[in-house]
């Protein structure tokens, strides 16, 4: 195994096996090339782990946005607004970014695998009385906690593919994870606009409550735990049990476990507000987000037959895939580059890895953002054919994984056995903006229209475009003045 070659450092040092020292108990340790080890598993084993997670991480965003087509008919059916409805969607995605912040630090409290299968049985189960809502209390309610539970995926799915992968070949497989949080709201209102349509709204959740169900059996039957400490906590239990004696587990922390519990609690928080380049990636991050979620909002508005395009409901479902088409070209031909840059950065400077050598690429996206949005906003306001603003989308969505690419892997490499507290700490501020801005987002619309509207989001990213080449250069020295103990 190397450490911070060109090939990525692999940040457990996986070098004992059974040792005794001043403490006294032998230490359990991953030894090289342990089949326990994570790293050490078979692609087809690790591709199957991230295959389930990636599902979960898509069907959560998935249920973010699939009612959206049917909000004016579940106002109808529900004897309230469509504003009101909207609170459905603001609810989940506020606590869609809440879970993270308990559920990541969780996860390396517990490991992994118990917490996939326990949030996400319950996500599954919640599906049923959010499709048997009798009111829109009940709605916004249950979608709410169903939120909190369904966003298992997204907060611990980075710290899964940091415990499998070495870091030079980890950008290529997150890219692909990563399409799942993005998608979910992309895809929604497609599959919902065709539920809807043929259907009704309640069916929106059915079909929600058997696509969970199905996931979470395959959950059970397939997914492996993958945080090293819990499996080296097993294999210690073993050793203890057949040979009798003491053990510990390599850097294990001795504390109470509540002591332990309350400090994991604090992780995430104290990540996102002691480290000023998380909370910059963060903030753009939610920028990113509260854009996408208001324009999807209001694309119904826009396109729909009431609207400046005059679709059907279909066909506005159709307006989302050219995002999803962004993301698509972007993961299949420039995420790749993520690692080739950084394997080459590393190896230019003598075998050191630096999570800096990460955001390079992140500039495509600084670029690409505020264009894309002026581009959108003008060429709506001024009603240009429809296939020129659907255009401006894709590269936004080309964009967006870039950017969200780059920093997602910069806290993996920065916080390693912490990934997932690093990675809920920007999950959870991008998905409260996100879940916010787009009910006030409406408003700002009709009040100045989409060209200046949709153009103050595109002026606030404009703002924060030359983040990535700062940190870039002045990243190493920011991150050690900031250096916390986790």
């Amino acid at each position: 195994m190397s450490d911070g070659t060109a090939n990525g450092a692999h940040e457990r040092t996986g070098l004992l096996s059974f040792t005794e020292d001043d403490d006294s108990r032998k230490v359990v340790d991953f030894t090289d090339w342990d089949e326990e080890d994570p790293r050490n598993w078979a692609k087809s084993r690790k591709l199957i782990n991230v295959g389930i997670i990636a599902l979960m991480a898509v069907l959560s965003p998935l249920a973010s946005s699939m009612f959206t087509p049917g909000i004016a008919q579940i106002a109808q059916d529900l004897n309230t607004s469509s504003d009101q409805v909207v609170g459905a969607t603001t609810g989940f995605v506020v606590f869609l970014g809440i879970g993270p912040l308990i559920l990541a630090p969780l996860s390396e409290t517990f490991g992994r695998r118990k917490l996939y299968l326990i949030c996400f049985s319950i996500f599954a189960l919640l599906q049923i009385p959010t499709a048997l809502s009798p009111n829109v209390g009940t709605l916004i309610g249950v979608r709410s906690v169903s939120g909190f539970f369904g966003s298992v995926g997204i907060a611990n799915g980075g710290g899964t593919i940091s415990d499998m992968f070495h870091p030079s070949q980890r950008a290529g497989i997150f890219g692909w994870y990563l399409l799942g949080p993005l998608l979910g709201p992309t895809l929604g209102p497609l599959l919902g606009g065709l539920i809807v349509q043929h259907l009704s709204w309640r069916w929106v959740f059915w079909f929600l409550t058997i696509i969970c169900t199905f996931n979470t059996i395959l959950g059970f039957l397939f997914l492996k735990e993958s945080y090293a400490p819990t499996i080296l906590e097993t294999r210690k239990q073993k050793y203890e049990e057949s040979e009798g004696g003491k053990f510990r587990i390599a850097n294990q922390d001795d504390r109470p476990f509540w002591t332990k519990l309350i400090s994991s609690m604090q992780r995430p928080l104290r990540i996102l507000f002691t480290q000023p380049i998380v909370l910059t990636m963060a903030v753009w991050q939610a920028i990113l987000f509260g854009t996408t979620y208001s324009l999807y909002t209001n694309f119904e508005a826009i396109y729909g037959s009431n609207g400046y395009y005059g679709f059907s409901t279909t066909q506005v479902g159709l307006v989302y895939l050219g995002p999803g088409l962004g993301f698509f070209i972007c993961v299949w031909f420039i995420v790749p580059k993520i690692d080739t840059i950084y394997n080459h950065l590393t190896k230019k400077h003598g075998g050191e890895a630096k999570p800096e050598y990460r955001l390079p690429l992140a500039n495509i996206g600084a670029v690409l953002i505020p264009i894309s949005l002026f581009w959108f906003a003008w060429t709506v306001e001024y009603k240009v054919h429809w296939a020129v603003t659907v255009l401006s989308t894709v590269f936004f969505g080309l964009g967006q994984i870039t950017i969200l690419n780059t920093a997602q892997n910069y806290y993996i490499d920065s916080f390693q056995k912490y990934a997932a507290s690093a990675i809920a700490a920007g999950a959870v501020f991008r998905s409260i903006v996100g879940g916010i801005v787009p009910l006030f987002a409406t408003q700002l619309f009709q009040q100045v229209g989409y060209g200046w509207g949709v153009s103050t989001f595109a002026f606030t990213s404009l703002a924060l475009s030359p983040a990535p080449l700062l940190f870039f250069y002045y990243g190493e020295r920011i991150r050690e003045a900031f250096a916390i103990d986790l």
